[in-house]
């Protein structure tokens, strides 16, 4: 069995870390997911009052392709009013609608804190992490599409190798993987908003 590394920094010139990679097998993965995202909500001094956006890019048409509408639909029927969800396998949000649907977010939301996600292709060793960032992601990069950037945070998950016939590999991508990051990540996500809703958070978030 070749080792896992649980958690890669990339590091910036003032040592805080600007993006982190996360495996899937890490027995403690959903953990770090809530430590890293929850960090950067405090650091952007996200609050009660300012509605948080998940927009979860992809289609139910391509099995690689389909964990962002797969964690949308999990987050909708969860119960949960922290995020306010678009992107499902119900109502995906993808090339062809993504503009209208960032127009109508910013139609209906006073000054929306957008955290977009996405899957996308990487290298052997990478696939099964996901990875967490500050700033914008670039969806359809990775299959030539040119699409508008997107989020304040982003989020992706590596679902399979990329670098050749990137639309066929997703189609060829095992549900199994994208299953595993999508309830990685909505573990993650349930364990950001008890954590947010805890008083220390909020204690915290205040003092930024």
């Amino acid at each position: 069995m070749t080792a896992v590394n649980p958690i890669e920094l990339n590091l910036t010139d003032n040592g805080l870390s600007d993006k982190v990679r996360i495996h899937i097998d890490e027995p403690m993965a959903s953990g770090w997911f809530c430590h890293e995202l929850s960090r950067r909500l405090m650091d952007h001094a996200v609050n009660k009052t300012r509605p948080v956006i998940l927009l979860c890019i992809g289609t139910d048409r391509s099995t690689g392709d389909c964990l962002g509408p797969l964690v949308g639909s999990k987050m909708s029927t969860s119960g949960q009013e922290f995020f306010k969800v678009f992107g499902t396998l119900d109502q995906p949000v993808h090339a062809s609608n993504l503009g209208g649907k960032l127009k109508e977010i910013q139609d209906n939301y006073q000054d929306p804190f957008i955290i977009a996600l996405d899957a996308c292709l990487g290298n052997l060793d990478n696939v099964g992490c996901i990875t967490i960032g500050d700033g914008s992601l670039q969806p359809g990069a990775g299959v030539n599409k040119r699409l508008p950037p997107v989020g304040h945070i982003h989020i992706t998950g590596i679902v399979n190798v990329g670098g050749f016939m990137e639309y066929i590999v997703l189609q060829n991508t095992r549900l199994n993987i994208v299953m595993r990051i999508a309830d990685t990540i909505v573990k993650g996500f349930h364990d950001t908003i008890a954590l947010y809703n805890g008083s220390e958070f909020q204690k915290e978030a205040q003092e930024i």
